[in-house]
């Protein structure tokens, strides 16, 4: 064979593999909704156990627009625990195939609002695509930047751009939310250091942030055997096999400590 038939022919076999690969994981991320029959539920809550880590307050300077970021210093929250309960925590069902629809989001879009120079809310769930992301501060220029975080279930965090851009003025932008390793996300704003939020951005709808408790519902899903999983951005992940019976519930809580 010929060197330059030997290198079309290797060519082309590096391209099914890549071809291959995409199609496998094209494969392994579709979910299709159906209208889920005597669905079940999964409750729960995730708990901090022990002393808190010394740095589960940061403590950092405004050096920026105080007339609206406010004065001093900017306590962020890394470690938010209130009476036993680990507060900004994801909670979600791993690799389920098919099930619910997703529901339209409580305001009729996915938002990240920029608001008193801070993200809110801190932690939320949406789905891949479009996101308005707003300046609700005037006369203030936010440079927002949201990175797909790859490896976090391996503790080796890899952050990968999906967008960053300045926003001068009051008003909305829409960006889409296109992960491809990672439903993960992390945003911080360029222009103000003190300026943090977290997004999980899953392909179906049984994804939640905890609520002010810890406790967690999980509902209409179909019956069967899951691994649910808990994400905190500070400590990582952790997971719980289940059983969802049709019409029942089942309970899977999670203990994360420092």
């Amino acid at each position: 064979m010929s060197i330059g038939k030997y290198l079309t022919t290797l060519a082309a076999s590096i391209l099914l593999v890549a071809v291959g690969v995409v199609s496998a994981e094209a494969a392994k991320a579709k979910y299709k909704e159906t209208d889920v029959s005597n669905g079940g539920k999964v409750t729960g809550k995730v708990n901090f156990d022990g002393a808190l880590p010394d740095d589960a307050v940061e403590k950092i300077l405004i050096t920026k627009n105080p007339e609206v970021c406010g004065t001093g210093e900017r306590e962020v929250v890394w470690v938010d625990v209130k009476d036993g309960a680990l507060r900004g925590t994801f909670v979600f069902i791993d690799k389920i195939k098919e099930g619910k629809k997703w529901s339209k989001p409580e305001f009729g879009n996915y938002m990240v609002d920029q608001k008193g120079c801070r993200f809110r809310p801190w932690a939320q769930v949406v789905r891949p695509g479009p996101v308005i992301i707003r300046n609700s501060d005037p006369g203030v220029l936010h440079n927002i930047n949201a990175r797909e975080l790859i490896g976090v279930e391996k503790g080796r965090v890899v952050r990968k751009t999906l967008f960053n851009f300045g926003q001068p003025d009051p008003g909305d932008i829409t960006e889409a939310i296109k992960t491809r390793r990672s439903h993960y996300i992390g945003i911080n704003c360029e222009a103000h250091n003190f300026m943090f939020g977290f997004l999980m951005a899953p392909v179906h709808p049984y994804a939640v942030v905890v609520g002010e408790d810890g406790s967690f519902t999980l509902d209409n899903v179909p019956a069967g055997e899951y691994t649910v999983k808990a994400w905190h951005p500070r400590f990582g992940v952790k997971k719980a096999k289940v059983t969802v019976p049709a019409g029942g519930a089942v309970e899977a809580s999670f203990t994360f400590a420092k």
